[in-house]
């Protein structure tokens, strides 16, 4: 009773305030709906930005290969702050002074319309195929092992999970239909810090629990007990430490995962997004810069949890991976904070749902319908829309989800294994039409298509002995080979030029380089110290 009360009082609060907070929202006009107005400030971005990244896959994919590989996987989190420095110091500027809505936008004004729909469909596949059923399966995992949803009903465990899947899809693709991203962003807001608060009081609960009234002493009982877990530099002379079966080189660091980073930081649209519909640039490099803070803190949420799972369960949850995290919860948190947590995850899950939700209606909206289908649509017309696409994507995804169990690596990394089929070509496009002025749309376009079949032979079909982020950074080197070629053979016809739309404050907040630099101190400095553990 008491887990119920207390999810029902958070889950309640959270839709309550974020509807009282838009009484007075226009969610008609273009940048109401999909822009929250232009008026998200820095702690806003930070805690959305945050939510939409972080879910359950995270939480129970990253736990679960942490629980079976240690602490390598902190690569994905803490290298993500040096992509937020970058993005608020050199692409949130451009893009904020071109009045951008969405980033394909970015790409008619450099290359031409066709490469703009290429990437947006990319886009929008992407969504569907990889994150939203994902997130949704994840998130079931942990709402049915936890609430036992389907001992309650009376039903097996993959009925539970597919009921659980259908309400959640249900509950986000209203929340994103109606409420537009200004909806997303405050409830993402109250979300992520309640998710931060109930994610350390995991890790906290369970260090107690050992160390006997201890945390010290139960976190230097997990650390003696596996000290290896703690390494964030992977030794795995067996396989090879470049090896595709490795999990997470530390070689990888200086090929493919910086660019995957880069391209999901500062152009993928579902995140970018909240700092585009910042009040001012000032506001938008806070947010950045926030987001990078809480990525460092954040394995202490979906990395340790794992670790101390390994401590209570040994390596008998090994083939089960993805189930560590629940139990886990079960095991140590008390039943009113069981519930609140709970709370905490639906909004994770709805979070990232509900943003890639707005971020594809957003894109098919402005990028595909207006553009070619009907260039005279109105802004009630787009909006309208947009709805209908975050409800058609909502019931694809939903039947989808399903079907991405039983990943043999585990959740997490089938994500981004299949990421790479859509990042790098992506990130390569977007990086070459600020970089490299010489590549022109017919090089670009060249690229796109190079790179998607290149990763899919290299990495699906052949399955070549190397790991798949390695295959990122061959595949960015060649792809920009590939863009200089048909180039000189298609030169850049009108050269462009970046002008300034005027539409809001480019002036940059004093301290954004100061922080900057103290978050990439901090990353190296974590490497350093992890990196020497026997």
């Amino acid at each position: 009773m008491l887990t119920l009360f207390s999810f029902l009082a958070f889950t309640g609060f959270v839709a309550i305030y974020s509807t009282w907070m838009l009484r007075k929202q226009n969610l008609a006009t273009q940048d109401g709906y999909f822009l929250g107005g232009r008026s998200l400030t820095g702690v806003v971005i930070a805690g959305s930005m945050l939510l939409t990244n972080i879910s359950t896959e995270h939480l129970v994919g990253m736990n679960g290969s942490a629980y079976k590989n240690g602490a390598i996987i902190i690569a994905w989190e803490v290298t993500s702050a040096i992509a937020l420095v970058i993005g608020a110091l050199y692409f949130i500027p451009k893009y904020l002074r071109m009045g951008l809505t969405t980033i394909p936008e970015f790409l008619e004004k450099r290359f031409d319309k066709m490469t703009q729909a290429l990437i947006s469909l990319l886009l929008i596949i992407s969504f569907v195929v990889t994150l939203l059923p994902i997130v949704l399966y994840t998130g079931a995992i942990n709402i049915e092992s936890i609430f036992g949803i389907s001992e309650t009903l009376g039903i097996t465990q993959a009925e539970g999970i597919w009921l659980t899947v259908v309400v959640v899809g249900v509950i986000g693709a209203v929340y994103a239909i109606f409420g537009g991203l200004k909806m997303v962003a405050y409830t993402d807001t109250i979300n992520g810090f309640g998710l931060l608060i109930a994610g350390l009081l995991v890790p906290i609960f369970a260090l107690w629990d050992i160390g006997d009234g201890n945390i010290i002493e139960g976190l230097t009982k997990v650390f003696n007990n596996a000290p290896e877990k703690f390494n964030v530099i992977s030794k795995e002379p067996s396989i090879g430490p470049g090896s595709r079966d490795s999990i997470l080189p530390f070689s990888v660091l200086f090929t493919g995962l910086i660019i995957n980073q880069l391209y999901f930081w500062t152009m993928h649209q579902s995140i970018v997004q909240r700092a585009l519909g910042a009040v001012s640039l000032k506001e938008a490099q806070k947010g950045l810069l926030f987001t990078g803070v809480l990525k460092i803190l954040i394995p202490l949420v979906i990395v340790l949890p794992g670790i101390i799972g390994f401590y209570y369960f040994g390596d008998t949850l090994f083939d089960a991976q993805d189930s560590v995290y629940p139990e886990l919860v079960k095991r140590v948190l008390p039943p009113w904070m069981t519930g609140f947590f709970v709370a905490v995850i639906m909004g994770a899950i709805l979070s990232t749902f509900n943003s890639a939700l707005n971020s594809a209606a957003t894109i098919f909206s402005l990028d595909i319908f207006k553009v070619y289908i009907k260039k005279s649509a109105k802004e009630g017309q787009l909006v309208r829309v947009g709805k209908w696409v975050s409800a058609i994507l909502a019931v694809v995804s939903i039947l989808v989800a399903p079907f991405v169990a039983n990943a043999p690596a585990g959740l997490y990394q089938l994500l981004q294994q299949l990421n790479g089929i859509f990042f790098i070509p992506m990130a390569t496009v977007i990086i070459a039409g600020f970089f490299f002025p010489k590549v022109s749309a017919s090089g670009a376009k060249a690229g796109l298509v190079f790179g998607l079949a290149f990763y899919i032979l290299m990495d699906l079909v052949l399955q070549v002995n190397i790991h798949f982020v390695h295959i990122w950074g061959i595949e960015f080197v060649l792809n920009l080979i590939v863009m200089h070629l048909v180039s000189a053979k298609y030169p850049v016809a009108i050269p462009f030029v970046m002008e300034d739309s005027g539409k809001l404050s480019i002036v940059p907040w004093k301290h954004a380089k100061t922080l900057g630099w103290i978050l990439i101190a901090i990353t190296v400095i974590i490497y350093v110290i992890l990196g020497s553990i026997a």
